[in-house]
């Protein structure tokens, strides 16, 4: 694996920026640690995300229980372990007003990223979502960290109303309107399930539309047909390696055999792949 990240960097940015674009979209999976992101590189996806909520389930941790500095440390980790491009689930960016989020912005292109995230969730159970206005201008300060230097960082902005219990679609498509003339490069409202209420959200934008893959949502196939250029899966690939902790120490425990070994093999088989 080459580690030369500085001179990569603004390949891999631009590279991941074009993933965007193409007839198809971006299927893009989020490791929670390197050995995750190395496997998931070997199978031949073209891009991975670092997911908030894996990461810090690998520290014992709940989500949006991570430090700006580990954060940027851990997809700095990531970006470094493999040869496609990363983008980072910055949260918040760890900071309410503009001028800090630009700082971990400028912290992420340093850390060598093709990508980020800057999300309207003001991590308050009352008012959950920053006033709209600011939030817009977090977007806007994102935008010019992103893209005042050598590197395109592709910026996504986030729209977490639905996340958020707030669930209401003309709202999340005028804030994305106001975050894409702020200047982000790609627009994701997370939450969003449903076949009709996707394809307005992606009528009703100029830039790329991501989508979270949960339960309800369309499949590939279908988002497809609907226009939307990416795809994640946020911390459930990480949660699905813990299912398959529990259920070999439950067997372990519960009934004393060792029939989880059928899974070792294909597991096994894969990581020496991508390790070697």
């Amino acid at each position: 694996m080459p580690h030369d990240t500085e001179k990569a960097q603004p390949d891999k940015a631009q590279r991941f920026l074009a993933l965007h674009h193409g007839d198809q979209p971006l299927l893009m999976p989020n490791p929670w640690d390197v050995g995750s992101a190395r496997v998931l590189a070997s199978m031949g996806f073209s891009a991975l995300a670092t997911t908030s909520s894996g990461f810090a389930a690998t520290l014992g941790r709940a989500d949006g229980a991570v430090t700006r500095d580990e954060a940027i440390g851990h997809a700095r980790w990531l970006a470094e372990a493999v040869d496609i491009p990363v983008s980072a689930d910055l949260e918040n960016c760890f900071a309410d007003d503009p001028a800090g989020v630009a700082e971990t912005v400028r912290l992420a292109v340093a850390a060598g990223l093709a990508g980020c995230s800057v999300e309207d969730y003001a991590k308050r159970d009352e008012d959950p979502i920053y006033d709209h206005g600011l939030a817009t201008e977090r977007v806007a300060a994102a935008a010019e960290a992103a893209h005042g230097g050598s590197v395109h960082l592709v910026l996504t902005a986030r729209a977490e109303n639905y996340l958020r219990g707030r669930p209401y679609l003309a709202e999340t498509i005028a804030r994305l309107q106001s975050y894409q003339e702020a200047g982000a490069d790609v627009l994701f409202a997370p939450g969003v399930t449903k076949a009709e209420e996707i394809r307005e959200l992606v009528a009703s934008v100029d830039r790329p539309v991501s989508v979270l893959g949960l339960p309800g949502t369309p499949p590939v196939a279908e988002l497809a047909a609907m226009g939307v250029k990416r795809i994640s899966v946020g911390g459930a690939f990480a949660y699905c390696a813990f299912d398959a902790l529990i259920r070999a120490a439950r067997e372990l425990r519960e009934q004393g055999t060792f029939g989880y070994w059928e899974q070792v093999k294909s597991g096994a088989k894969a990581a020496h792949t991508a390790f070697s």
